[in-house]
């Protein structure tokens, strides 16, 4: 997979969890040969989330305590 492709996927799985994607993305992204790139960083991205989330919510109980 090259580098753009890479950040393309990035892309397409950011605007999907926002729900911004255009169609002609969305289109150029059914017609890749597999899903694996989308589901790996979309699993990543949302790891990455609840991670987030959680040390910010520790940030903002250990600041209020």
């Amino acid at each position: 997979m090259s580098q753009g492709s890479i950040f393309q996927t990035l892309l397409s799985v950011i605007a999907a969890f926002f729900g911004v994607q255009t169609d002609k993305n969305r289109q150029r992204d059914f017609n890749k040969k597999s899903p694996v790139p989308f589901i790996v960083v979309g699993i990543i991205l949302a790891v990455l989330m609840v991670i987030g989330i959680m040390l910010i919510v520790k940030w903002v109980l250990a600041t209020h305590s």
